[in-house]
C-alpha cells in the first residue's frame, strides 16, 4: 500500500490543522490569524502546534476584533499573501461583515481583475448545544448570496482537509465553515497529498426511491433516517452539497431525475434559504420529473433558544426526515 493510499483515523480538527500546516510548508505567503490561533493552539486546537512549526510571524493572534483583522487580511492580500483567517464563531463574523463583502468579494472585479483574493475565512457555524440565539446561527445563505464568495461546509474530516487544503489554493475568497459539535469526530483520512475540487458534491449513499440533500453536521440526520428508512425498504440516496457557492447542480439534478422525489434538510432559518434555492432549481429544471412536492426540512424560523428541551424542538431531527421522506412516498 502506498502513502497516498494509507488511510489513518484522525479528528476532524486535527484534519483542519493538517491541511493548514501542509499548505503552509508548500506556499510560505500563506498565513494564518485569529483570536487565540497560536498561543492557545486555536479556540478549538484547530491549530495545535503550528505556532511552534511556523513561528509568531506566520501564526498571529490578534485581538478581539474581528473588523480590523479581517480588513488587514485582505490588504495583505492585495500585496501577495494568502490569509487564512479563523473566526471563533462566524457568529462573530458580522463584526467583519463589511470587509468580507464589501472589498474581499468585490475587489477582483472592482479593480478589473488586477487583483486577486486568496483569501480563506474559516470557522464554526451552527448550532453548538445551549450557546442560545446570539451563538447559534447558519449564514451560509448570507455569503452565498454574495458575488465573489465561495461557500464550503465539510461535513467529515475527509472532506474538511481536502476542500480546505483547495480552498487555500484558491483566488477567489472562500468562506469555509466548520462546526463545534464536529471537531471531535473521527474519520478516515488518507496519509498522503489530495485534493477536492471545490463545487463538487458528493452521494454519500446510492439510492432509488429518494433523494435528501444536506449538507454540513446537520447531514448526520439524514444517515440516521436512511437506516431506518431502509428497514422498511425505502432506498433514500444522500447528496452531500459540501460547497454551497458554486453549487453543484448536476448531481441535484441527476439524482432527482432518477428518484423522482426530493427532501432537503439544513441548519438554517426558511426564509431565503439554502432550501429555497436547490428547491427553485429543480422546479425550474427537473419539473417534469417530480413525483411529489419537494420536502425542506430547517430549524424553526426564531431565534435559537436555550432551553434544552426548547432547542430539541427548534432543531432539525431523524424524525423529521422520515416524515418527509414518507411523505414524499404517500406513506
Amino acid at each position: 500500500m502506498n502513502k497516498q493510499t494509507f488511510m489513518r483515523t484522525i479528528q476532524f480538527r486535527e484534519a483542519i490543522c493538517e491541511a493548514m500546516s501542509e499548505e503552509m510548508r508548500r506556499d510560505d505567503k500563506v498565513y494564518s490569524m485569529g483570536e487565540e490561533v497560536a498561543e492557545y493552539n486555536g479556540a478549538y486546537k484547530a491549530s495545535k502546534g503550528m505556532l511552534d512549526e511556523f513561528g509568531p510571524k506566520r501564526v498571529i493572534d490578534t485581538p478581539i476584533a474581528e473588523l480590523g483583522f479581517a480588513g488587514i487580511a485582505v490588504g495583505s492580500t492585495m500585496n501577495g499573501l494568502r490569509p487564512i483567517v479563523e473566526f471563533m464563531t462566524f457568529n462573530f463574523s458580522l463584526v467583519g461583515i463589511d470587509q468580507i463583502i464589501n472589498n474581499a468579494a468585490k475587489m477582483r472585479q472592482m479593480s478589473g481583475g488586477q487583483f486577486t483574493m486568496p483569501i480563506v475565512f474559516r470557522g464554526p457555524s451552527g448550532s453548538a448545544g445551549q450557546l442560545a440565539a446570539t451563538h447559534s446561527q447558519s449564514f451560509e445563505s448570507w455569503f452565498a448570496n454574495t458575488p465573489g464568495l465561495k461557500v464550503v461546509i465539510p461535513s467529515n474530516p475527509y472532506d474538511a482537509k481536502g476542500l480546505l487544503k483547495s480552498a487555500i489554493r484558491d483566488n477567489d475568497p472562500v468562506i469555509f465553515m466548520e462546526s463545534e459539535q464536529m471537531y471531535g469526530d473521527k474519520g478516515e483520512v488518507p496519509e498522503g497529498e489530495y485534493l477536492i475540487p471545490l463545487g463538487v458534491a458528493d452521494i454519500k449513499r446510492e439510492g432509488k426511491d429518494v433523494t435528501i440533500v444536506s449538507f454540513g453536521k446537520i447531514i448526520k440526520e439524514a444517515y440516521k433516517a436512511a437506516d431506518e428508512l431502509s428497514k422498511e425498504g425505502i432506498s433514500c440516496e444522500i447528496i452531500d452539497l459540501r460547497t454551497i457557492r458554486p453549487m453543484d447542480q448536476e448531481a441535484i439534478l441527476n439524482s432527482v431525475k432518477k428518484t423522482n422525489r426530493l427532501v432537503i434538510l439544513e441548519e438554517a432559518w426558511p426564509f431565503a434559504s439554502v432550501s429555497s434555492e436547490i428547491t427553485y432549481l429543480v422546479q425550474e429544471k427537473a419539473f417534469d420529473f417530480l413525483d411529489a412536492p419537494i420536502q425542506r426540512i430547517t430549524t424553526a424560523d426564531t431565534p435559537a433558544p436555550f432551553s434544552p428541551e426548547l432547542l430539541k424542538e427548534w432543531l432539525p431531527n431523524a424524525d423529521d426526515v422520515i416524515k418527509a421522506v414518507k411523505k414524499v412516498m404517500y406513506k
